[in-house]
């Protein structure tokens, strides 16, 4: 059997079922703890940057590990997302891609003609108009939570609705919807927590509701996001309805799902470090630097991400990647990189030079990374200054994990003052 027959081998392209994993060690190696990085990467690192690995549906991919070479998995146009679609592909879940108008799931020319329809409305400039707002928002919620008495959970009172109300407010989504598109977020980024039958109607529900809400922006044109979109699909023909519904549903549950965890991630990494916190309020100028390196050493992935096939032979990590065959990119450990950064184990707030790939790299490339970088700057900011005392409610090790899912976070992140 070929490699290439090896990578797609084993799994039945309409049930999904699940393959024999032969000799590549099973992937994810182990069941995350915490926000822990297992020290597998930083092996597979030193003696193994590209190394084979079996996936629990599609057969065996590679895994890269190393900054250089997950750079150029994402960069490179070699290395395919529109291939996954329909194809029996390694992947972490029995369901087999179907959705060919996902913005996650084109290559360029595609994938540049709908990102640059919503590029605009995530420019530095354009998020620092938005600054004023959030500070807002922030205020009035701590508030509510220091009114509401410790112990607090950060998660309902700030994690959740700072960055769903941000987006709302930027698409034109009521807020009071919530409840609908977090069920369908959740839904979505799960592997085992939601079956796959969970899962089918979720997305479903989430492409019904979208539907709904294009279908009352042409009844009454707004001048929000979501407005502009039903523009440009209707006035210009710059996206088809299938393209419209799903780059709504992207923008609205990728607009507040990085955030959401990354506000409880960091506010639990400074909290169980003793004086980390400290040292942000005695330098609230430190706060962006601060926020980028966070997001260099706190993991949110659960595992690698979504797999890539290689359209033609390309030599990487001294290895040659075979046509055909899938390549996955585990960011968290390139943000580990000792190459790369010095002391990379270490949560060093004031690190000077961080060239992380948190958002990740190449056209896909986190289009609203400046508004989550805002957000969190906003959240983290705020809540040390007006929190001076805070402390976990709980020991760190009772703090209760979201799991089976492709993202980490707090399921709650019990705080008093």
């Amino acid at each position: 059997m070929s490699t290439t027959d090896r990578v797609t081998a084993g799994a039945s392209p309409t049930t999904g079922c699940p393959v024999d994993h032969g000799s590549a060690p099973t992937y994810p190696f182990d069941e995350p703890v915490a926000l822990d990085l297992g020290p597998r990467y930083k092996e597979l690192r030193a003696e193994e940057p590209l190394s084979r690995i079996t996936l629990p549906y599609g057969g065996e991919a590679w895994l890269a590990v190393r900054h250089a070479d997950v750079r150029t998995v994402l960069a490179d146009p070699r290395f395919s997302r529109a291939a996954v679609v329909g194809a029996d592909v390694p992947r972490a879940r029995p369901e087999i891609d179907t959705q060919a108008a996902s913005i996650l799931n084109m290559d360029p020319p595609e994938h540049t003609r709908l990102r640059k329809l919503v590029a605009r409305a995530f420019t530095a400039r354009r998020v620092e108009r938005l600054r004023p707002r959030a500070e807002e928002i922030t205020a009035e919620l701590l508030a509510g939570m220091r009114a509401a008495g410790a112990p607090a959970d950060l998660m309902e009172h700030l994690a959740v609705p700072l960055p769903v109300t941000i987006i709302c407010e930027l698409l034109g989504v009521p807020v009071e919807d919530r409840d609908v598109f977090r069920a369908g977020a959740d839904a979505a980024l799960s592997t085992s927590s939601r079956s796959p039958e969970e899962r089918l109607q979720a997305g479903q529900d989430m492409i019904a509701y979208m539907a709904g809400l294009v279908a009352r922006r042409r009844a009454e044109p707004t001048e929000d996001l979501l407005g502009a979109l039903v523009l440009a699909r209707d006035s210009e023909d710059r996206l088809t309805e299938a393209e419209l519904i799903g780059l709504g549903i992207g923008l609205l549950v990728a607009g507040h799902e990085t955030t959401m965890n990354h506000i409880g991630n960091f506010t639990y990494e400074l909290l169980r470090r003793p004086g980390a916190a400290d040292g942000l309020r005695a330098d609230p100028d430190g706060v962006p630097a601060a926020v980028e390196e966070l997001l260099r050493h706190t993991p949110l992935g659960a595992g690698a991400g979504f797999v890539r096939i290689a359209t033609e032979d390309v030599e990487l990590g001294g290895v040659t990647v075979r046509a055909g065959e899938g390549v996955m990119v585990a960011i968290h450990s390139a943000n580990r990189d000792d190459a790369v950064f010095d002391d990379a184990d270490a949560l060093r707030l004031d690190r000077a030079v961080n060239p992380h790939i948190g958002f990740g790299h190449g056209p896909h490339h986190c289009l609203g990374a400046q508004l989550a970088r805002m957000e969190l700057q906003v959240a983290m900011g705020a809540l040390m200054r007006e929190f001076p005392d805070l402390a976990l409610a709980t020991a760190p090790e009772d703090v209760e994990w979201k799991s089976g899912g492709f993202v980490r976070g707090p399921e709650k992140l019990l705080l008093t003052w």
